[in-house]
């Protein structure tokens, strides 16, 4: 059953804004599910955790489902393997202190220039303070490709720690995830997937590719604010956490440092039950392949809504690149093949000629179209394409709640902006 988007739509509070949400790669709008868990959260258990009261408790069971939520988003086998926090970028900062722990000075880890900074910076810092030698590892600038050679030299030199992007959130790549992690477990080394721009628009099994640590942020798949990673119980429970001295020395609690953003996270488990109605709404197709494959209960119907999601996905795909294909003067940068439209999410950046990208994006957003310019932190992308001296790229995004029409609409104001009329 195809996506019925007016039903959709009606999900999304913000749609009702007579705006074209291009700008999803930053941050999607937030479904009613979500806003309805932080509001009930705040109003019948707004309190701290552990008490022996009963809001306390209700605020414990609320903790506790999100937990299991995101486990199961994440099929994931235990909910102590996942940990909450403020964002991608704060967690990852906090949790390399003490996966850096493990290296010795001589050590080699492995970065890329695909990936956003908080997937390179927090790595980079990690190694001065351990005197550790970082490899890089490029990509193909005419097709936005990870380079899988340089990967295989780089992991050659067995290197103790790796960190890429499951999806480029400049490019739109989706790396070829599994591959990487087996190629990188074979020599010994430790893998950290950078999920963000992945987790809106496909299924993520942690199992099933073998991550040690994944790491996403809810905001990017229609919940609040807030960040979520996944670890293997072993390596969290043999990990130092950096935390006071009072807080639990058990998992996931001792990397959740201070008092949780609880209304935040019991939006999260809101956008969870979201992708739950989209499953049992409108992926009954699929689910005779995922019970084939041994997925059950709310993991069964999460699978269900991705592939449904997926489904649509790829004629937003098809749509922007004929779309994009048309405008005078507009470079695409990243993969363009339509044959390939599964091998990317619905994230492009381009170039007008002569027009510099803030201006295109200021263009955009007088006629009501959202995007963004510049480089959006994934400043190695820009660096080596030769574009941040000179403002970096446009970057428009697609997700389910985005229609055909809308790009249409899209395609028009570009080809105002382009010709100048």
């Amino acid at each position: 059953m195809t996506l019925d988007l007016p039903k959709i739509r009606a999900q999304f509070p913000a749609l009702a804004r007579p705006a074209l949400f291009f700008d999803g790669p930053g941050g999607t709008q937030i479904c009613q599910q979500s806003l309805d868990r932080i509001n009930q959260y705040l109003i019948e258990s707004n309190a701290n955790f552990h008490g022996t009261f009963a809001t306390s408790a209700a605020s414990d069971m609320v903790l506790d489902e999100a937990h299991q939520a995101m486990a199961d988003f994440y099929n994931a086998a235990s909910p102590e393997e996942i940990i909450f926090g403020n964002n991608m970028t704060t967690l990852t900062l906090h949790i390399s202190r003490s996966i850096s722990r493990m290296w010795n000075p001589g050590d080699e880890i492995v970065v890329t220039r695909l990936d956003h900074d908080a997937n390179v910076t927090p790595w980079l810092l990690a190694a001065e303070d351990r005197g550790v030698e970082v490899n890089w590892v490029g990509f193909d600038v005419e097709d936005g490709t990870l380079n899988l050679d340089e990967l295989e030299k780089a992991l050659a030199r067995k290197p103790k720690f790796l960190a890429v992007g499951y999806a480029s959130n400049s490019l739109g790549t989706i790396n070829p995830i599994k591959k990487i992690i087996k190629m990188a477990h074979e020599v010994g080394t430790m893998v950290y997937v950078d999920a963000v721009q992945y987790a809106p628009h496909g299924s993520i099994d942690v199992q099933k590719i073998d991550a040690d640590f994944l790491v996403s942020s809810p905001y990017k798949y229609f919940g609040p604010h807030a960040g979520v990673l996944y670890g293997k119980k072993a390596l969290l429970e043999e990990l130092k956490a950096y935390k006071v001295r009072p807080a639990s020395n058990a998992i996931p609690s001792k990397y959740e440092t201070g008092t949780q953003n609880h209304e935040g996270i019991a939006g999260v488990l809101g956008a969870i039950e979201y992708f739950e109605w989209i499953g049992e709404e409108f992926g009954g197709e699929y689910e005779q392949n995922f019970v084939e494959d041994g997925y059950s209960g709310r993991v069964l119907t999460l699978k269900k809504a991705m592939a449904a999601i997926g489904a649509y996905e790829q004629e937003l795909n098809q749509a922007l690149l004929s779309t994009l294909e048309f405008v005078p003067g507009l470079t695409l940068y990243g993969p363009s093949d339509p044959r390939k439209t599964d091998e990317r999410v619905a994230t492009f950046s381009f170039r007008l000629d002569g027009i510099h990208p803030h201006k295109v994006a200021e263009e955009l957003g007088k006629r009501e179209i959202y995007s963004w310019s510049g480089h959006y932190y994934a400043i190695n992308v820009t660096e080596r394409l030769g574009l941040e001296e000179s403002g970096g790229m446009v970057r428009i995004g697609a997700t389910h709640y985005n229609t055909i029409e809308e790009i249409r609409k899209l395609g028009e104001a570009l080809m105002e902006i382009a010709t100048g009329k």
